[in-house]
């Protein structure tokens, strides 16, 4: 069964509270967010999200069945970044069942259809689809 985890539910939740035409600007400020990539990721090789129309990067690590996710995407590209931010902040912390569980559809839960192309969505499921890849990979291992 398919369930949206406390924290990225709470995400979803601060979008739906306030009024639509405001919420492309809370996006945009996801995007001021968004973590930096640990020193220790310098050299790692971060898998590039195709579906995605600007350059995301993503990379994920599970350690004692605890996701962690990183990101990297420029910041000439606020609304790529803001959904990478959505997610980093969202799934960074979660067990490896709570990240398999988030429905593959959730970035059209946010409210922001009126205001992000559906094209844009897509890269923000390819963005997902890409981490729970990863994690399902990680926790086969």
């Amino acid at each position: 069964m398919s369930a949206i985890p406390t924290q990225l539910a709470e995400i979803r939740d601060d979008f739906l509270a306030i009024p639509e035409r405001e919420r492309l600007t809370m996006l945009l400020e996801f995007s001021d967010e968004l973590p930096e990539v640990p020193e220790r990721f310098a050299n790692v090789e971060f898998e590039r999200v195709i579906e995605c129309q600007s350059p995301v990067f993503i990379t994920t690590e599970v350690d004692d069945g605890t996701v962690h996710l990183f990101a990297k995407a420029p910041a000439e590209a606020p609304t790529t970044r803001g959904f990478a931010s959505v997610l980093v902040q969202g799934i960074d912390g979660l067990s490896t069942d709570e990240v398999l569980g988030i429905p593959a559809d959730f970035p059209f839960e946010l409210g922001i259809t009126k205001q992000v192309s559906p094209l844009r969505l897509n890269g923000m499921v390819g963005m997902l689809g890409r981490v729970q890849r990863q994690v399902r990979e990680a926790a086969s291992a």
